[in-house]
C-alpha cells in the first residue's frame, strides 16, 4: 500500500482515534506531452532568472533553494515567508480532524464537492473505534463534518462510510464563497411555457434511455484521438483529421416531432433482429452457408 497523504487523529467531542488518508483518484493520462524546438528538435527547459536580468544578455540564474515565497504588501516590495515559517503556522487541523457536527448524507452538494481520499484506521490498535463510528454513520445515514489542514490550506472535509466496504470515504469541500454564484448564469434565461404533451414525450424518452450506470463503459475519446495521432505520425502514417458534423437529413424544427422521432430511433435500435423466413421450396441450409447467407441479409439492411 502507497503512504498515507495525511496521518493524525479523528476527534469527535472526548473519542479520539487515528486515521489515515490516502488519495483516492490518479491520473490515467497514457500521452505526456514535452516542450521542443521547432528548429532543432531538442528539449525546451526553463531556468528561473532574475527580473531585472531577463532582458540582458546573460539572465542570472537562480539556484532552487536560493527561492522563498514572498507577499507584495505594495508595488513593487515583498516580505518573503520562509518555509519554515509556513510549516509553524498555528493551525490546529494541520494535527487533527476535530468533527464539529453531523449532517444528513444527502446534503453533501456535488458542486462542492472537490476531492476524494480513502479513510482507514491508523493501525490495528485504532479498528475499533474506527468501525464502532462507521457503523453509527450507516445507521444514522450521516456525515461527520470537519477541518483538516494540509497543502497550503485548510479544508472542510465530510467523512462518511464507503459504499461495500469496511472503510470511509473523505470529501475535501470548496468554501461557498468560491462557487460562483448561480444567478449571475441563470438570470437571463427566458421563462418558457411548457407543453404537457411535450413533457410527457420527454419522460418517455427518459424512461427509455434510462439504465444503471456504469462509469467503466466510457473512456477519454480525446485520450485516444491524441493516441492515434502519436501513433500515426511515429509510423510515417496519414495524419487522422477531424471531419465536420454530417448534416442530418429531414432536420426536425417542432420540439414533439423532435421527441417522437427519438422515441422511435431509440425502439428501432433495441429492436431484436428478425429472424430470416424459411422457403417452403428450398430448405434450409445449415453451417457456413447460412452464415453467408445471414451476413447479405444484414449487409442489404445496412445499406438501406
Amino acid at each position: 500500500m502507497a503512504r498515507p497523504y495525511w496521518s493524525g487523529p479523528m476527534q469527535i467531542s472526548l473519542v479520539s482515534f487515528g486515521v489515515s488518508l490516502y488519495i483516492a483518484t490518479e491520473s490515467k493520462s497514457r500521452i505526456n506531452f514535452h516542450q521542443i524546438s521547432r528548429s532543432t528538435g531538442e528539449r525546451v527547459r526553463h531556468q528561473k532568472v532574475l527580473e531585472s536580468t531577463v532582458d540582458s544578455d546573460e539572465a542570472a540564474i537562480v539556484q532552487k533553494d536560493e527561492i522563498v515565497k514572498g507577499y507584495e504588501y505594495r508595488k513593487g516590495q515583498y516580505v518573503t515567508i520562509e518555509p519554515s515559517e509556513l510549516e509553524n503556522l498555528r493551525v490546529p487541523s494541520k494535527h487533527a480532524i476535530e468533527i464539529s457536527q453531523f449532517i444528513d448524507v444527502k446534503e453533501i452538494d456535488p458542486e462542492y464537492v472537490e476531492k476524494p481520499y480513502f479513510v482507514v484506521p491508523e493501525d490495528d490498535s485504532q479498528a475499533e473505534a474506527f468501525a464502532v463510528v462507521r457503523e453509527a454513520l450507516v445507521k444514522t445515514r450521516k456525515a461527520a463534518i470537519g477541518k483538516i489542514a494540509f497543502a497550503g490550506r485548510e479544508h472542510i472535509i465530510a467523512i462518511k462510510p464507503a459504499e461495500g466496504g469496511r472503510g470511509m470515504m473523505g470529501y475535501t469541500l470548496r468554501y461557498q464563497d468560491e462557487l460562483r454564484n448561480q444567478e449571475d448564469y441563470f438570470r437571463d434565461i427566458k421563462p418558457a411555457k411548457i407543453n404537457e404533451d411535450s413533457l410527457q414525450l420527454a419522460e418517455s424518452l427518459i424512461a427509455k434511455r434510462s439504465a444503471k450506470f456504469d462509469l467503466g463503459k466510457f473512456e477519454d475519446g480525446y485520450e485516444v484521438a491524441v493516441k492515434e495521432l502519436v501513433d500515426a505520425k511515429v509510423n510515417h502514417l496519414p495524419v487522422p483529421k477531424d471531419e465536420a458534423p454530417k448534416t442530418r437529413r429531414n432536420n426536425v424544427v417542432n420540439l414533439m416531432d423532435a421527441l417522437r422521432k427519438s422515441i422511435d430511433s431509440d425502439s428501432t435500435a433495441k429492436r431484436p433482429p428478425r429472424k430470416p423466413v424459411k422457403s417452403e421450396k428450398e430448405p434450409a441450409r445449415r453451417g457456413i452457408g447460412l452464415v453467408k447467407q445471414a451476413a447479405k441479409t444484414a449487409g442489404r439492411r445496412k445499406s438501406a
